[in-house]
């Protein structure tokens, strides 16, 4: 078996050697900003509408594809796998709605989910009644390389839908409203849409638009059914601020939520005065972030003023002005406060202690309080649909790396909770096959920096087996764990998986997001080292057996311990990267820059510059030895622009001093989350594990 898997990565070898690499033509570009001059050959790839960008990523595509071919059979191998242990013809637990059930399902052979709902009978069962299909997306994806519903909002009789779709994978949404008792589409259509929210007369449709240019979120509107013309409610001017709409659990208000990465302003309105006044809740003050759900006569508000993992205060609709504030729960250092569910009689917190959700329950008559207790030592909750107001169920999701999403249904009032659904992985699967564990690294600082790991019982042998660590790291985002059927291909042949939950995510808390952004971005690359030095360092894999993997700004965080560790890593697998960090923030017409400057810096100034000089992938590129490297992206990416990754690639065949694999695959259909059908994204996962696989010296 180890001669045939080293006979294959000889064969990939040789197929990288036998085919010619492209090679980007050269046009220099001088970029200069505080006395400090970059050159930068490829600056032409960002001219999409050029013949001869549209050539080079073909030709990489082709590329690619000559030197993976040897590993083609070990691709379909492991999609076959993967595909067989889908139900295909699987469907959603049904939610409760104004007198309907609503769910999704899918049918065997179909790429895309069909959205649905069964009206309640007088006797409350609905499983007889007739379906109604609200939206078939495999319909509306025919004909096209790419299909994503966004918004999907039904009003409150029940009547109508406005939906949101992107046919491209820009991000880039239009809405439609569909009148579910005829099942015709009104000629209502608006472009660019980012956010919806009915007010409760049936009549009037609130919906946020984008900027053409930068896909800011910056305009709120109001659209009657029928009108021609509608009412620009609020324009958003500060171009670090976003916004959207939505309407409350209780339906008592509609909220236009406005934010930057650092600051909140809320306006409301009650949701059954659509022509009224919008009325800011609390002003924007730098540093302060809010939000806010509404129950009976207040306001509850989550907000970070006294501390950053927030307090919990309440407010009386009345006058909410912060004089008025009831402290509720105050900030606690040891314990993030990520958020609340309001229903009538009771509120959910969801929080994070250690790295790990948490759960707490209050009876809103009482007040007293519980948490749901959860035993695995690495997990993730999550929030499903809980549409109604007076409920005392709660629905909510789990999963871990050994468990599948799970859906259950907690009575907040007796404390018991019913399994709704498991998610099936047909086939031999059995959780208890595998083993899941949390360790921690030291950083060079001192900091212990989380480790969640999963593997097959017997996959830990001495030495180090086969790993494929990733990890993300930016804009208080956790990197929570989550069960994935289509990684069993990779741990029933060995391979440890690892996430590293580095600073600059949320994982320990708004501090541990501080302590890795802006001028201590350095913090998350090095807890990344580190955590891979440690597992190495603990036997649990080697330099030679190691995989890394991160995406979008994940995928910045590869280029970046690529260049500063080339020696610690086997296989990079980065996606959609973040690479060309300070091109791109010092262009403010691109999508998402100016509301950047609070994560990253703003490279007008010096000193910032000089923070995302000494790590911008791109700009810090070597003539060295590099592991073998496999980039992807999209064309239509709106979040990180094809031309990033392509760019770096095209720099770093000119310096690599080996004869390593260096690849650049380009979705030229799809954008940041790469295949929208379900069977063409795990072709995609098939893909990245054959590579990686092979490259760690794996049989099929």
């Amino acid at each position: 078996m180890k001669l045939f898997a080293m006979a294959t990565a000889t064969l990939l070898s040789i197929a990288s050697l036998a085919a010619e690499p492209p090679k980007a033509p050269v046009q220099p570009k001088k970029l200069s900003i505080h006395g400090d001059t970059r050159v930068d050959n490829y600056f032409w790839l960002r001219n999409k509408q050029n013949p001869a960008t549209i050539a080079y990523l073909q030709a990489e595509n082709a590329y690619a594809e000559a030197v993976t071919a040897p590993i083609k059979a070990f691709e379909n191998t492991l999609f076959e796998e993967m595909k067989a242990r889908i139900k295909e013809d699987d469907s959603s637990v049904p939610y409760r709605l104004d007198g309907f059930y609503y769910y999704s399902r899918f049918e065997t052979g179909h790429q895309y989910p069909i959205l649905c709902r069964k009206p309640i009978a007088a006797d409350g069962s609905w499983e007889a009644s007739a379906e109604q299909i609200l939206l078939d997306v495999n319909e509306l994806a025919r004909g096209k390389r790419f299909m994503d519903v966004g918004e999907f909002e039904v009003s409150p009789n029940g009547k109508l839908l406005a939906f949101t779709t992107d046919a491209t994978g820009f991000r880039q949404y239009k809405l439609q409203i569909k009148n579910l008792e005829t099942g015709k589409l009104l000629p209502f259509k608006r472009e660019r849409v980012t956010s919806t929210a009915w007010a409760l007369d049936n009549g009037t449709l609130f919906y946020s638009t984008e900027d053409k240019q930068t896909k800011r979120s910056n305009q709120l509107w109001r659209h009657r059914l029928g009108e021609k013309t509608d009412q620009l409610v609020h324009e958003e001017k500060d171009e670090r601020f976003g916004l959207d709409v939505y309407l409350t659990r209780s339906e008592g208000y509609l909220i236009e939520q406005v934010g930057s990465h650092t600051s909140t302003e809320i306006r409301y309105l009650k949701a059954d005065a659509p022509n009224g006044r919008w009325k800011v809740l609390a002003r924007r003050r730098a540093d302060v972030q809010y939000n806010v759900d509404h129950h009976g006569d207040d306001f509850y508000i989550r907000i970070n003023d006294t501390g950053r993992n927030y307090r919990l205060v309440k407010a009386p609709v009345s006058d909410p002005a912060k004089a008025n504030w009831t402290e509720l729960l105050a900030e606690r250092p040891d314990v993030m406060l990520e958020g609340i569910d309001l229903f009538k009689r009771f509120m959910v917190r969801h929080e994070r202690v250690n790295g790990l959700n948490q759960m707490v329950i209050t009876d809103l008559a009482s007040q007293q309080s519980h948490n749901v207790a959860f035993d695995e030592p690495a997990y993730s909750i999550s929030t499903e649909a809980n549409a109604e107001w007076d409920s005392q169920v709660y629905r909510y999701g789990y999963e871990s790396m050994t468990t599948p999403d799970t859906v259950f249904d907690y009575d907040m009032a007796s404390r018991q909770q019913v399994l709704k659904k498991r998610r099936p992985v047909l086939g031999s699967f059995d959780p208890a096959n595998y083993v899941t564990e949390r360790i921690w690294a030291k950083a060079r600082d001192g900091v212990q920096v989380p480790i969640s790991l999963v593997y097959r019982k017997g996959a830990k042998v001495a030495g180090g087996a086969p790993m494929w660590l990733e990890a993300y790291g930016a804009y208080g985002s956790p990197n929570d764990v989550y069960f994935s059927s289509n990684r069993l291909s990779m741990l029933d042949r060995g391979v440890i998986f690892a996430v590293a939950h580095i600073r600059g995510g949320g994982d320990l808390g708004e501090k541990w997001h501080d302590a890795g952004k802006m001028q201590y971005k350095m913090n998350s690359f090095n807890d990344f080292i580190d955590s891979a030095e440690h597992l190495i360092a603990q036997g649990y894999t080697r330099a030679d057996k190691l995989a890394i993997e991160g995406g979008s700004a994940g995928g910045l965080l590869m280029g970046a311990v690529t260049n500063m560790r080339p020696d610690l890593f086997k296989v990079v697998l980065s996606e959609v990267p973040f690479v060309d960090v300070l091109s791109t923030m010092l262009d403010a017409s691109l999508p998402l820059t100016v509301g950047e400057y609070e994560e990253w810096g703003n490279p007008n100034k010096k000193a910032e510059y000089n923070w995302m000089r000494a790590y911008s992938p791109y700009d810090n590129l070597e003539a060295k030895a590099y592991p073998t490297i496999l980039v992807k992206t999209s064309l239509n990416d709106s979040q990180v622009m094809y031309w990033e990754p392509a760019k770096y690639v095209a720099k770093l065949r000119t310096l690599k001093t080996d004869q390593n694999p260096l690849l650049l695959v380009t979705n030229m259909g799809a954008g940041h989350g790469g295949a929208s059908g379900r069977f063409d994204r795990i072709k995609e996962v098939a893909f990245d594990q054959a590579f990686i696989m092979n490259q760690l010296g794996i049989k099929p």
